[in-house]
């Protein structure tokens, strides 16, 4: 029998109150070769940052939101990423991915049960460390996109991350070298690299194996 959404709702309540799959997870979806902190930088000179992965009900499957990065950003332009931004100081993670939330998409705090963390990620790329936070919504959210930072919004069937096929093998050019990046393919677009790895650790813990078919 499908999953409820409340029935979701408890499992990621439960599986996020325990150990998480963390690089095992993230190595499912992680671009090879990985790309690794520059000489002589430590990782704890990253700088915090924090992400909302919320999780919504929509025509009756449950959903998560993306943003397309707008093509102006110095950042990662042009990228599917969480909704989230720099971590302020003395700020708690889950306020920061709540206040992001706000500021990129229009979602009041009000509106979001947070249920939890997964693993932070290193992004050597633009130095962070990704804190992904967990969080529900009863319902879908009025989305509004931020002029100059989101280009686009996407609601995301959790099935669809899951289907067969989803995941697909892509080549890319970093520092002139070939990239071998596994992508989820969805709602018309690529996903992949750190954002990828986190939705990889978060459907672990629902009950995903990570299984890879389909290719670029």
């Amino acid at each position: 029998m499908p999953r409820s959404f409340s029935g979701l709702v408890d499992d990621l309540t439960s599986a996020l109150a325990k150990p998480l799959p963390a690089e095992v997870a993230h190595g499912l979806m992680a671009p090879r070769p990985r790309r690794q902190w520059p000489e002589g930088w430590s990782p704890a000179q990253a700088r915090p940052a924090a992400g909302l992965l919320l999780v919504f009900p929509l025509e009756g499957h449950a959903h998560i939101v993306l943003t397309l990065r707008a093509d102006t950003l110095d950042r990662h332009r042009g990228q599917i990423s969480l909704p989230g931004g720099v971590i302020e100081p003395g700020e708690a993670y889950e306020h920061a991915a709540l206040r992001e939330a706000h500021e990129e998409i229009a979602v009041a705090a009000s509106e979001v049960r947070i249920l939890g963390a997964l693993t932070p990620i290193d992004i050597p790329v633009s130095g962070f460390r990704l804190h992904p936070i967990v969080g529900v919504s009863d319902t879908r959210p009025a989305f509004t996109p931020a002029d100059g930072e989101v280009a686009r919004i996407l609601d995301v069937a959790l099935d669809d991350l899951m289907a067969p096929g989803a995941v697909v093998s892509t080549s890319r050019e970093r520092d002139g070298h070939l990239v071998v990046a596994p992508a989820f393919r969805v709602a018309g677009v690529e996903i992949w690299g750190a954002t990828a790895m986190v939705l990889a650790e978060f459907l672990v813990v629902l009950g995903w194996t990570g299984a890879r078919s389909g290719s670029d």
